[in-house]
């Protein structure tokens, strides 16, 4: 089987609404490599887009989901419980960086604990405002697509969008945002667009993830806390990309003083399986009445095995210690690539989750082909990139945080010479 054959039945079977990034299919995969169907060899940069901290077909979450294989692999929960969702909403009660006594619910994707989330947070507070951030992304359902700070491709064609969201601006020191700037949109959109008293949640990412890697500043955390706290608005954390070892700790918001109400969580949760969830106050997330929340795949057996597996492996081969010093190692890599490559505008990185933003260096303006050109010199060498941000000028680093060293530093060597060329 070849790659061209496939991807002309793939063209031939498939909507082109359902876009696909690289020309070559997956066949088999161990940790951090990849093998397509002609034999050739890739080291996996992007993880299945940040879902894959523990990699790729990691021997503890394989031996989990073969286990409850054995068992049962669907009952739906809401209908008849098991034990393993009660403990795995325990072992994250413990863990989220939540004040007070927490609850946690399972769901399948992170679009739909995004969702749950804003149910939540309008049922708490019987409000119907939702307030997130410009460059965000929550999602592909209507609801996340109203949520999401970008339109192209997300919203193209598909409005109208629900209403009763409106959207701040996100702190980016490159592009000439503060905090305060930011902190000065939301007065704007309470002046006129929104009474506050109305709002039920502000929705954020701690560390945009498809928006840029942009790093949210503690002060901006601080502020929106402050903000939130005097108006009776919940305040959200999106984790979907950010959870589970990737920045450095196992959720981002262990890195501010300020605790969320709610937090949202999917990706690496669960090691490659469909699980997603959303924790928060026990008081707030208990707000919805009995069956309005939940789904009949929610928090599936299968995937919730995985999860143990993936919390186990986190804490066991110490993988938040291991996202910072592979992230610093990336970070000094790029900074020395900046002598010989003028387009890195700016890197950005909280332990793993690193970033470098590119501009043309004659305009000044964001390079969404040079970015191109990097992806596609890494690939011809066998490094797979994703780029995300706006403009389409930011590279983002999604490897396993399991990734062997040598393997590493090879991916290093290969970015280096993509830099430079």
């Amino acid at each position: 089987m070849k790659n061209a054959e496939l991807n002309q039945r793939r063209q031939q079977a498939t909507p082109r609404g359902v876009g696909v990034m690289c020309g070559f299919y997956a066949e088999r995969a161990e940790n951090a490599t990849l093998w397509d169907v002609e034999g050739n060899q890739v080291i996996d940069f992007a993880a299945g887009i940040a879902v894959l901290n523990t990699g790729h077909r990691h021997p503890k979450v394989l031996a989990a989901i073969e286990q409850q294989l054995q068992a049962f692999t669907h009952t739906a929960y809401q209908i008849v419980p098991y034990e393993s969702y009660v403990s795995l909403a325990e072992r994250i009660n413990q863990r989220a960086p939540i004040d007070g006594p927490c609850k946690t619910a399972f769901f399948t994707t992170g679009a739909e604990a995004v969702e749950n989330a804003v149910k939540i947070a309008r049922a708490h507070t019987g409000r119907p405002g939702i307030i997130t951030f410009g460059g965000g992304f929550h999602g592909r359902t209507y609801m996340t697509m109203a949520l999401t700070g970008k339109v192209a491709p997300y919203k193209l064609g598909f409005g109208p969008f629900p209403g009763s969201v409106f959207h701040g601006q996100y702190p980016n020191a490159l592009h000439g945002v503060s905090t305060q700037d930011a902190m000065n949109s939301l007065e704007r959109i309470f002046k006129a667009d929104i009474d506050p008293k109305q709002v039920a949640a502000i929705v954020l990412e701690p560390v945009q993830g498809e928006g840029g890697f942009n790093v949210a500043p503690a002060e901006f955390i601080q502020a929106l806390r402050t903000l939130c706290d005097e108006h009776g608005i919940l305040l959200v954390a999106d984790e979907v990309q950010t959870g589970f070892a990737r920045t450095g700790k196992l959720f981002a918001m262990e890195h501010y003083d300020s605790k969320p109400d709610l937090i949202t969580m999917a990706k690496s949760l669960a090691g490659g399986m469909p699980l997603s969830a959303v924790a928060g106050r026990a008081e707030v997330m208990d707000a919805p009445a009995p069956g309005g929340l939940g789904g009949t795949y929610a928090g599936n057996p299968l995937a919730v095995a995985a999860a143990h597996a993936v919390m186990d492996v986190i804490d066991e081969e110490q993988l938040c210690q291991r996202a910072q010093r592979l992230g610093h190692h990336l970070v000094e890599v790029l900074q020395q690539a900046r002598a010989s490559c003028p387009a890195i505008a700016e890197i950005r990185a909280q332990g793993s989750m690193v970033a470098v933003e590119f501009n043309d260096p004659a305009s000044g303006q964001p390079s969404a082909e040079f970015t191109r050109q990097v992806q596609q010199k890494a690939l011809q060498e066998g490094l797979l990139l994703l780029s995300c941000g706006v403009h389409g000028n930011v590279i983002r680093f999604l490897y396993p945080l399991t990734i062997p060293e040598e393997q590493f530093t090879k991916a290093l060597g290969i970015l280096s010479r993509a830099l430079a060329e």
